[in-house]
């Protein structure tokens, strides 16, 4: 009976207050939205850092068949060059500056770009033929890069000597300022999303002031004449929130995988799967700013 009751009377309100539900959605929706894309540029930051990023300072590159400059003249790095500049490597000029360092077979190097291009158009059409292999060197001191570099860029089998870390550091510099923005602008709307479904739920239970009287009558308790006004905020932000990642799965599976894809083909994205994670954060915070919201509401405009 009560259920039946609850439900009466939460099918009444979203009825009567109709115009003001629709606001909710739309209000939950973006904020939502926002919060979703703040989450998808911190996974294509982490995407990008990936392997090499985290665990590599230096690249040394080997010669493969496509020679790129006159080191590379007489074709790909022999057995008897790569065992020279391992020496080197190891050498006590240049030891001390290196923490670590491991090498990388064109094998490899293909497992590695296809975990890291796996959302790319381009992944099938590279074979490990087309990758150099390569030294991968972390630095005691990343600052000393240029020493490493004077040491091997003309060494016989070295294509070249690269510094991942100093040519990926403004694009991810730019990319955490972009996700601090979204942040910033999600947190604008979630507030903006919180008060207007407390304005929502406040205008409805003033609305039905002599159902409520009544209801305190007949002895209703508490919670069965506040329920139903919790409920129309929590379906109301429910749907904005599904509307949220649906907008967010639109991003990842038609902008990130489809357009940007494309034009950056070498260039790593996350996937729709990835996404997934940030669909049940997306909910559960709408579910519970919109509990939130029309809880305070009530307990300040609805004397029970």
């Amino acid at each position: 009976m009560r259920l039946a009751f609850i439900m009466s009377e939460l099918g009444s309100g979203l009825r009567r207050n109709l115009t003001m539900v629709i606001s909710v959605i739309l209000v939950t929706f973006v904020s939502l939205t926002f919060v979703g894309t703040a989450g998808l540029l911190q996974m294509q930051i982490g995407q990008l850092k990936g392997f090499w990023y985290d665990k590599v300072q230096v690249t040394i590159y080997l010669c493969n068949d496509v020679p790129a400059n006159s080191n590379c003249i007489s074709g790909p790095v022999t057995d008897d060059q790569k065992k020279s500049i391992e020496g080197m490597l190891e050498s006590a000029a240049v030891k001390p500056y290196i923490e670590n360092w491991a090498f990388e077979s064109q094998a490899e190097a293909l497992g590695h770009f296809q975990e890291q291009f796996a959302n790319s158009p381009m992944v099938d059409s590279v074979e490990a033929a087309n990758l150099p292999s390569s030294f991968r060197i972390k630095l005691t001191d990343p600052e000393k890069y240029q020493i490493i570099n004077e040491t091997f860029s003309a060494t016989p089998g070295v294509d070249s000597v690269v510094d991942q870390r100093k040519v990926l550091e403004k694009l991810f510099s730019w990319m955490n300022i972009a996700t601090y923005v979204a942040i910033a602008v999600a947190a604008l709307m979630t507030i903006c999303a919180a008060l207007l479904i407390a304005t929502t739920i406040k205008l409805s239970a003033q609305s039905r002031t002599r159902e409520i009287e009544i209801m305190r009558l007949v002895g209703a308790s508490r919670t069965v004449i506040q329920l139903p006004f919790v409920l129309e905020g929590v379906i109301a932000a429910t749907i904005g929130a599904l509307l949220a990642s649906g907008a967010v799965w639109s991003i990842v599976q038609f902008f990130m995988g489809g357009y940007l894809a494309s034009a950056n083909s070498g260039t790593p994205f996350i996937s729709t799967m990835d996404a997934f994670k940030i669909y049940p954060v997306l909910v559960l915070l709408g579910i519970v700013l919109a509990g939130v919201s029309s809880a305070v509401s009530l307990r300040k405009n609805l004397k029970v």
